[in-house]
């Protein structure tokens, strides 16, 4: 391995070491953005008995066929049937039921009428709903005028049109989104295996931050680097925590990891990675993987990438907890995380497929008024906003790794190979989204 990095060995480096996290069976609740491990089959079709997909009154066909305004169907109605009713009326001819939306057909019904094709059982002009069953018990019997007919099965939800028993639901490996709880829950599925949320803890160093809401001293910047990063852990689908920033010592710093291995799934870091005399990144984690952690180890090295050079990788602790440390500019760190942390969580997850893991990349064409230059021999990633309709990416601010207001303008990052050292408005290149 050359003393330099591409960005693809650091990458794969990174996946080949991080391993999806064990399996576990979690309430529906704490379920939701953890990968399934098991295909789920429905065990009762749905939905589970014909229902009425509308207010209305159930009948039968052949009472209602030929039904106008000027010689409206007259029925005996001879109950209500709301969602839950038990005990279901049999519907005879020349009757109906009183149905609502969600409830059973009654036996011997054919078809719903919706209330709005009847006279609601007024005696009157065609309704525009019901009446309250509370307010208008007497609406429950009486007669009902249906000025229009129906067709069989016209406005009824046959047993099982959503999902059959037996069908597959959910294949594993699905990410558990709110639509996918809500047919867990609705096939009577109470908990569910799944690989949970990877715990991921920031990090940030520094003696100049300061936490946003206090007072800056002089030579003090407020701490973003945290919070951008657990914002971008919990995109990825992690639970963050994020810890205040850490001084420059060595000491204090490896305390501090120490300390937030015990709730850690994954470590990243930020700050302290160059080579200057208070990187105490390098400095607390250059010790690691002594006799008393065998097979630990923070591996220090340089990447052919333009922001980011500086990274690490390895692992800490007695369950060799994955350690990535970022560079501390703004920019870089972010890239770093897109590019690196967030496709290490998603392994964490458990997913596999490289479009569920990284963000996805389309083709553009550069929309700028000059050419983009690119240092030789490093893949320069780009702030800019993406245009899908014409198919164009224009950058956002300059190329400086500190430039943080431009990269919240921005929702791609433009990939310029490291090959290329120019690309002409109107050239093609990369674009990964990151919107």
């Amino acid at each position: 391995m050359s003393t330099t990095w591409s960005v693809d060995e650091h990458l794969e480096d990174i996946l080949q070491a991080v391993h999806p996290l064990d399996p576990i069976e979690l309430p529906l609740p704490d379920a939701q953005g953890c990968v399934l491990v098991e295909d789920v089959v429905v065990p009762v079709a749905l939905p589970p008995f014909d229902n009425s997909s509308m207010d209305g009154y159930a009948v039968r066909v052949a009472d209602v066929t030929g039904a106008t305004e000027e010689f409206p169907a007259v029925l005996t109605v001879i109950g209500d049937v709301a969602a839950g009713s038990a005990g279901l009326p049999t519907v005879g001819p020349g009757q109906a039921a009183r149905i609502m939306t969600g409830a059973p057909l009654p036996p011997g019904a054919e078809a719903v009428v919706p209330v709005e094709w009847t006279d609601g059982g007024t005696g009157g002009a065609p309704a525009t709903g019901m009446r309250a069953a509370s307010a208008a018990p007497e609406g429950a019997t009486g007669e009902v005028r249906v000025y229009r007919p129906a067709e069989a099965r016209a406005h009824v939800r046959a047993r099982g049109s959503d999902v059959q028993a037996g069908d597959l639901a959910l294949e594993a490996g699905t990410v558990l989104g709110p639509p996918q709880i809500g047919l867990l829950a609705a096939i009577g599925r109470g908990t569910v295996r799944v690989r949970p949320r990877p715990r991921v803890v920031v990090i940030s160093t520094g003696s100049e931050l300061v936490q946003p809401g206090e007072e800056l001293g002089q030579g003090q910047i407020y701490d973003s680097n945290s919070f951008a990063l657990a914002a971008a852990a919990r995109d990825a689908g992690a639970i963050a925590y994020r810890v205040g920033a850490v001084t420059d010592d060595a000491t204090t710093l490896r305390a501090a990891i120490e300390d937030q291995l015990i709730r850690a799934d994954l470590l990243v870091t930020t700050g302290g990675v160059s080579v200057g005399a208070y990187d105490v990144v390098k400095e607390a984690l250059s010790s690691v993987g002594d006799e008393d952690e065998p097979g630990s180890g923070i591996d220090f090295r340089k990447l052919a990438m333009q922001p980011g050079k500086p990274q690490g990788f390895g692992s800490i602790g007695p369950e060799h907890t994955p350690l990535l440390a970022l560079p501390g500019n703004p920019v870089s760190s972010y890239v770093s995380f897109e590019l690196f942390v967030r496709p290490a969580i998603r392994a964490l997850m458990g997913l596999k497929d490289v479009r569920d893991i990284q963000r996805p990349r389309v083709r553009a064409a550069l929309a700028a008024d000059k050419p983009l230059s690119s240092p030789a021999g490093k893949r320069q990633f780009l702030r800019g906003t993406y245009d899908a309709e014409a198919g164009t990416v224009t950058p956002v601010g300059g190329a400086g790794s500190h430039l943080i207001a431009a990269l919240a303008h921005a929702d791609a990052l433009l990939v310029v190979p490291e090959d290329t050292t120019t690309v002409e408005p109107g050239g093609e290149l990369d674009a990964v989204l990151i919107g």
